[in-house]
């Protein structure tokens, strides 16, 4: 029996742009919550401070992770023996 093609996924070359995407987003989303609660607490304006707080911080943290990506992925391979195969 032959498999079936995959569908919905995006070819490998959109890889180098949706890794900082997806960091981003996450890392973004988690730390902008933190520092929303503790300097609020448990407001009742949480959620829509919170958001607010995330998309600035996106905006910042998307372009330069483009930017920063190229030098980090050297540095890691300075410091890192290369992957055995």
């Amino acid at each position: 029996m032959a498999a079936r093609p995959r569908r919905g996924k995006l070819p490998a070359r959109y890889a180098a742009i949706l890794t900082p995407l997806v960091l981003s987003l996450l890392m973004t989303f988690i730390v902008s919550f933190i520092s929303t609660l503790k300097s609020l607490g448990f407001d009742p304006d949480l959620p829509s401070i919170w958001m607010t707080a995330w998309g600035l911080s996106w905006l910042v943290a998307f372009p330069t992770l483009i930017l920063v990506l190229p030098m980090v992925r050297r540095i890691v391979g300075v410091l890192c023996e290369p992957a055995r195969r």
